[in-house]
Parts: structure tokens; sequence; C-alpha cells
């Protein structure tokens, strides 16, 4: 079992949860905070199922150390 970082931001109209260091794009969303994380956890595993862990965990072989948030003028 892989142990993955998840982002979760809480949005007027819900939330969203996406993984750190996957290849691929994985978003989940919810009306809660709870539900946002489950539907993430089943896109993670849809994706693995359908692509293989390798192609989708590839990228947590370096292992995330560390996670930082910032904020940048565009």
């Amino acid at each position: 079992m892989n142990q993955i970082k998840i982002i979760v931001e809480r949005h007027p109209d819900g939330y969203i949860a996406y993984p750190l260091g996957l290849k691929g794009i994985v978003i989940g969303e919810g009306d809660t905070y709870e539900e946002a994380l489950a539907d993430v956890k089943s896109a993670i595993k849809f994706h693995i199922e359908t692509f293989g862990e390798n192609k989708i965990l590839g990228a947590l072989n370096g292992e995330i150390m560390e996670t930082f948030v910032a904020e940048v003028a565009v």
C-alpha cells in the first residue's frame, strides 16, 4: 500500500482534492472534506487499475520529502 499526499481545497461550492507526485491528472470532489477524499481515493485506484501502478505511481519512487504551498503573481 502506498501513502500518497493529498491536497484538499475548500471552495464556495464544495471541496476538491488531488494527489501530489502522481503522473497524470487525478481529481476528486465532494460537498464535504470526507467526500472529496473518498472520491480522489477512488479515482487513484481506478487509474492504477486502468493504466498500471508503474505508470501512475512512478513519480513516487523518489518520494516527496516536503510539500510547500506558495503564491506567485501572474
